[in-house]
Formats: structure tokens, C-alpha cells, sequence
């Protein structure tokens, strides 16, 4: 909408269509406001987010609970908290939520590093070990830069056993897609809902705001990488290639995930990592 503006302002000011150009920003103006409007964009993105619900307990052994990444920086002023993104934080309180419901489940954290010195991984796990997961329950998949590898390096270990997936609503139906392509079936856990409809105040639901305009760009993304992912398998008509995720094994942990001095240090001791096996 800002580029269609930005074309209209041209069209005015280096040529005599100065009637279009005004159209064209009348254009770009209304559906920036249309956009960050509340009916338009929770209408657009709920029907995404609403497909799967909330996880609840099943009657059956949970062996794994993996939680996808979604950035972070490194800044040894914030918390940890602080450091990953909203949706990330969301994601792994969700993941420790389902996965304290099974004793004995392992949280697999996913996550490159996304061009710091940290993988997302890592990141999370510090924020993990805070909140009180205990360090040999925790296996990090670090090397992963989308959700096609997560799925593919999660295949190589989880095979049969009983898994819970959780990532954002918007995001869950690509990545069921991945992992059942992938060969798993995993049980959805959607978190970090964005789109409501119980919005009664006038205020909050008639005034265009940059929350609206995010669910918006939601609903954009995700439409996106759903045909990029119907384009993909149709032209390379992908089999299943061989992993190689970072596992951190139970006995390599507490090396892996230590956390350095208070101030604020990255988790030190490089992880020993091994080809995932199924342990």
C-alpha cells in the first residue's frame, strides 16, 4: 500500500496525470486504513487461527513436546524473557504448559541462530531453565532454519513415539503439512492467538491500530507460505532427505545448556552432538 502511495505521489509530481495519482494515494490510503481496521482484519486471520484448538490432555503418553522458534536478539542488558520475541515467549509457555502435564516428556527447542552468536534454540532454553525445566528434559534442534527442516531433523528421532506440536495459530496448519508430510502425526497445540471477535468497545474495535494492521500481515504471510508450499512440492516433488539436527543427549546437557556468570552470558561449553538416533 506504501509503494502504491508512494507511485500516486510520483504520477502528481513528475507528470500531468495529477487526477490518477490522487486516485492512486486515495487508494493506498484507504486500504492502509482498511487493513488496520479490526472487522477486516480479525475476519481475514480467524478463520487461519481457529482451525485447531487449544491442546488438552489426551489419554495417551506424551513423549515429546517440540516448540518451533521464532526470534530473538542478543542483548546482555534484557532478560532472557526480554531477548525473545513475543511470539517465541508464548510459544515455549505454552510448550512447558503441555509438556508439565506429562512426566517424563522431553522439550525439543528448535531454532538457528538467525545471525547472532545464539541459536533461537538456546535462547529458549535459557528462559526454559528459568521457569524450572529441569536440564536433561531439554534437546535443542539448532541448526534448523525453517519449519520443512524442523520437521524432516524432528523425523529422524521422534519416528513412532507421541509428540505435541506447538507454535503460533497462524502458523499451525503449515506446520502440521511439514510434519505429516514428513511422515509424523503430531498432536496441535496452537498459542498466540492474535485475532478476537468478543471486541465490544467501540474505541478498540472502529479505530484503526498498527495490532490490527499485524494480524493483517499474518494472515498475508501465512497465505503465502501455504501456496509456497503447495508450489514447492508440486515442482520438486521432494522425498524425504536425511537430517543432521543438533540433539543435545541426556548426558551432554549439563554442559550444553550452562549458564555462564550473572552477567548475563550465553549458555557456554559447546553442546557434543551426536547424529540424532532416537535416544
Amino acid at each position: 500500500m506504501l509503494i502504491l502511495g508512494f507511485l500516486g505521489l510520483a504520477l502528481i509530481m513528475f507528470t500531468a496525470r495529477r487526477r490518477i495519482g490522487c486516485m492512486v494515494i486515495l487508494v493506498s490510503l484507504c486500504g492502509i486504513f482498511l487493513i488496520a481496521f479490526q472487522p477486516l482484519s480479525s475476519r481475514l486471520l480467524m478463520p487461519l487461527e481457529r482451525q485447531y484448538k487449544p491442546f488438552l490432555p489426551v489419554n495417551e503418553t506424551i513423549d515429546y513436546v517440540m516448540v518451533l522458534g521464532s526470534g530473538h536478539v542478543v542483548d546482555s542488558d534484557l532478560p532472557p524473557t526480554s531477548e525473545l520475541s513475543r511470539t517465541a515467549l508464548v510459544r515455549l509457555s505454552e510448550g512447558i504448559r503441555v509438556m508439565r502435564m506429562y512426566p517424563g516428556a522431553k522439550l525439543i527447542l528448535s531454532g538457528y541462530n538467525g545471525g547472532t552468536d545464539v541459536s533461537q534454540a538456546r535462547m529458549m532454553a535459557k528462559v526454559a531453565l528459568a521457569l524450572g525445566v529441569s536440564k536433561p528434559d531439554i534437546i535443542l534442534l539448532e541448526s534448523a532454519k525453517d519449519t520443512w527442516e524442523e520437521a524432516r531433523q524432528a523425523t529422524s528421532f521422534v519416528k513412532n513415539k507421541k509428540m505435541v506440536l506447538v507454535t503460533s495459530a497462524s502458523h499451525m496448519q503449515r506446520a502440521m503439512y511439514e510434519f505429516e508430510s514428513a511422515g509424523l502425526v503430531p498432536y496441535p497445540a496452537p498459542t498466540n492467538f492474535l485475532a478476537q471477535k468478543n471486541i465490544e468497545q467501540a474505541w478498540q474495535k472502529y479505530t484503526p491500530k498498527a495490532q490490527y494492521l499485524e494480524q493483517t500481515e499474518r494472515y498475508w504471510h501465512e497465505t503465502m507460505g501455504l501456496t509456497w508450499q503447495r508450489l514447492r512440492d508440486w515442482a520438486a516433488n521432494e522425498g524425504t532427505p536425511s537430517a543432521d539436527p543438533t540433539v543435545l543427549e541426556s548426558d551432554a546437557v549439563d554442559d550444553a545448556l550452562a549458564v555462564e556468570d550473572e552477567t548475563h552470558s550465553e549458555i557456554d561449553n559447546a553442546p557434543k552432538t551426536e547424529q540424532a538416533n532416537g535416544k
